[in-house]
């Protein structure tokens, strides 16, 4: 499997935390034909629920994402590296952020068979830029190891 690290735009909202309601979002996205490739919920309060999601692409997706109360998250840039996956991968990509000043964000990653997804959320656009930089050469090295 070939490596792949890039920025992406995640999308956020906040929704009442009651059942249903991040149902009736997801459905309103795949309606709109989305094929969401990341997503995080969570309550905030007892009334309240945060959903982070991508990729919302194209016109009809993103009026779909409005109506349901989603926006790019504000003041969150973010990466996905797809890799092999193997120990210590995620220690290898956040050590190798690390060692450039940056400070994450949020982190998530999953792995399904030999491959693995990690998303790593930044502050700031010229720290996802660095990331990037950043997990390309420590998958670089990684693979000739």
């Amino acid at each position: 499997m070939a490596n792949r690290v890039q920025p992406i735009e995640v999308w956020a909202g906040d929704i009442q935390n009651k059942p249903g309601m991040l149902a009736r979002v997801l459905e309103s996205l795949a309606t709109a034909g989305a094929q969401l490739e990341f997503m995080v919920a969570r309550r905030v309060t007892d009334r309240t629920s945060r959903v982070f999601l991508a990729p919302i692409k194209g016109k009809k997706q993103v009026q779909a994402a409005g109506d349901v109360g989603l926006v790019p998250a504000r003041g969150m840039y973010a990466i996905c590296v797809e890799a092999s996956n193997r120990s210590g991968l995620a220690a290898k990509l956040t050590r190798a952020v690390a060692a450039n000043g940056i400070n994450l964000r949020g982190a998530s990653a999953a792995a399904i068979g030999k491959k693995a997804r990690i998303y790593l959320a930044l502050g700031t656009k010229d720290d996802m830029e660095k990331a990037v930089k950043a997990a390309k050469k420590a998958l670089k090295a990684s693979a000739k190891a």
